[in-house]
């Protein structure tokens, strides 16, 4: 199956059953994006979305440095690059083209909160501006130790426009917390990201953080594809809504999901003392 999935700065593994590992692999520069590198990000996630042989996704960064850098400025600022080339002089064309030049941008990434199958982020070394936008769109985020951590757009003269703005307060439970670290740009650590939230676990190092990312992925995938899918459409779909509207969402997608046979093969491996196995979705 790996054959399926060759992109150039992407390593994408099956590294046990019906788990993906795709590692960002550009280590020489940081891991930083070029245009290329995220819209092959959203394809990957796109296609594990639909692949009926995967039910839990580990996303990290190639080499010892950095999970990533961020954005590749030097590339993007080049006369040919994504921020100087729209075509236009005129300032409202230029204005649009760059509009439509930045939601591509962020579809890409959401296509990681829009995938299917539950993505666990495991980051390490320099995790910057983009690290943070793609991080803040997976459902589980973990780190080493090592981990540097910074919302860097302002240090480049901009507002963080692909993400993070928007679901970083919602991740943690500090507004103020939020526009320190947006404001400001400054560096923090592992500890405090663990502190307010904005990660679930810290280990030692970047190999552990990955063996345990692998190791939540695969307890993941043992359960049933039907349940945990739903588990992360209706977690996203009530994040952003009353209460109310995520119980009648909640009623409504399991009036129809909860006819599974999963739900019987469930219960029945707990009565028998066996190991459930399920169907691919």
């Amino acid at each position: 199956m790996a054959h399926q999935y060759e992109y150039e700065y992407f390593n994408v593994s099956f590294p046990q059953e019906y788990v993906a590992h795709v590692e960002i692999n550009r280590p020489e520069k940081l891991n930083a994006f070029i245009e290329v590198m995220w819209l092959n990000i959203s394809q990957i996630f796109r296609r594990l979305s639909h692949d009926p042989s995967i039910r839990a996704i580990v996303l990290t960064g190639a080499g010892d440095r950095a999970f990533t850098a961020g954005l590749d400025v030097k590339a993007a600022s080049s006369p040919d690059g994504t921020i100087s080339s729209t075509g236009f002089s005129d300032p409202a064309r230029k204005a649009n083209a760059l509009r439509r030049h930045i939601i591509e941008f962020q579809d890409c990434i959401t296509m990681l909160e829009a995938c299917e199958k539950p993505v666990i982020c495991v980051l390490h070394g320099i995790a910057y501006g983009l690290a943070l936008d793609m991080s803040l769109a997976c459902d589980i985020r973990i780190c080493a130790s090592n981990t540097q951590f910074s919302v860097k757009e302002v240090d480049i003269g901009l507002a963080a426009d692909i993400g993070t703005l928007s679901r970083l307060p919602k991740a943690v439970g500090s507004m103020a917390w939020v526009k320190d670290v947006c404001l400001s740009a400054r560096v923090f650590t592992a500890e405090e990201a663990l502190r307010v939230g904005l990660v679930a676990h810290v280990y030692g190092s970047k190999a552990e953080s990955v063996g345990e990312g692998l190791r939540l992925a695969g307890l993941i995938a043992s359960k049933s594809p039907v349940a945990t899918m739903g588990t992360k459409e209706i977690l996203n779909f009530s994040r952003d809504r009353t209460v109310e509207d995520g119980l009648r969402y909640t009623a409504i997608w399991n009036a129809a999901m909860v006819q599974t046979r999963d739900v019987k093969d469930a219960m029945l491996s707990g009565i028998q003392k066996r190991k459930p196995t399920f169907e691919k979705l």
